[in-house]
């Protein structure tokens, strides 16, 4: 049976062109360092390096065999540096999913004074609840449930979806139609308008519209940009609208960077939760978390 130490060998030797370069790196005696090869020799049926010249040259098959063993020994070597047993008390590492923009709006100010390691990983919602179910994750905030036995949601916070527009958006016609009830118009008025979008999200336009006029959205928008914050920011500086939950617009609402146009003829809430597995042994930790969204999102609310 093969020895994993003599690929390791191998590798070493193949990188360093020596023996003796292969015995420093690996802090192996040379004699050692000649066995392993020798016997990972024996075990392939083929001369591996040629010892003609003062370097050791790797022959065809040794050059086939370093490229096809490469990428899982330094794998493997990545798994040994992060799990090696230390002698420092080790902290605990959460892995929480969310959008980005929710992440930048609650969690990111707050992870310096979190006494445990955090890993953020953003995703489609569906690829974050397989996730946490898979132990991935520990933790993820969604808006959608999915059919897992072991996993509990948590209500804790409800986000309207609404039309937020620039503050220089002109809409005093607007507001002639919709006090006149008047649903072609409004719908015209909105399809004529300046539109910012994201490239990893239509849902929230799709389902308002659907909402209020109970069909999707028959265009595109006329930007997309990486994510709501982008839009948030390019709206405050011209015109145009978009379609997004309040509470991430809260900040340029209050300054009066961007302005709320409409809440639309049927309001649209999306409940937020808390996505844990029944068994976690991070509960501490993810009530801090918890803990940090909460305060944020009453502020907010």
């Amino acid at each position: 049976m093969v020895n994993l130490e003599w690929f390791r060998t191998f590798k070493t030797i193949y990188e360093t062109g020596s023996l003796t370069g292969a015995a420093e790196a690996l802090y192996v005696s040379q004699p050692g360092i000649s066995l392993h090869l020798s016997s990972l020799e024996a075990y392939v049926g083929h001369k591996l390096f040629d010892r003609s010249s003062r370097k050791l040259l790797p022959t065809e098959r040794g050059k086939l065999l370093y490229n096809y063993i490469l990428e899982a020994l330094n794998k493997l070597e990545e798994a040994e540096e992060h799990f090696h047993r230390s002698t420092e008390a080790e902290r605990p590492t959460v892995s929480v999913g969310m959008c980005f923009e929710t992440f930048q709006f609650t969690l990111e100010p707050y992870l310096p004074t979190l006494p445990f390691n955090v890993i953020i990983k953003f995703g489609e919602y569906p690829e974050m609840l397989s996730d946490l179910d898979a132990g991935i994750l520990d933790l993820i905030i969604t808006p959608q449930k999915g059919d897992y036995p072991q996993l509990k949601y948590e209500p804790f916070f409800k986000e309207r979806i609404v039309v937020v527009g620039g503050a220089k958006t002109n809409t005093a016609k607007f507001k002639k139609l919709l006090k006149a009830d008047d649903k072609q118009g409004i719908l015209d008025w909105l399809k004529s308008q300046i539109w910012y979008g994201t490239t990893g999200d239509m849902e929230h336009l799709r389902r308002f519209w659907f909402n209020n006029f109970d069909k999707r959205p028959n265009f595109k928008p006329n930007y997309i940009v990486p994510n709501i914050c982008s839009i948030l920011r390019c709206l405050s500086v011209g015109d145009g609208i978009a379609v997004v939950p309040d509470f991430l617009a809260k900040q340029e609402l209050d300054e009066g960077k961007v302005r709320l146009i409409w809440e639309g003829s049927k309001i649209h809430e999306n409940t937020l939760y808390f996505g844990t597995r029944k068994k976690c042994m991070y509960e501490q930790e993810i009530a801090k978390v918890k803990e940090i969204f909460l305060r944020k999102m009453v502020k907010a609310d």
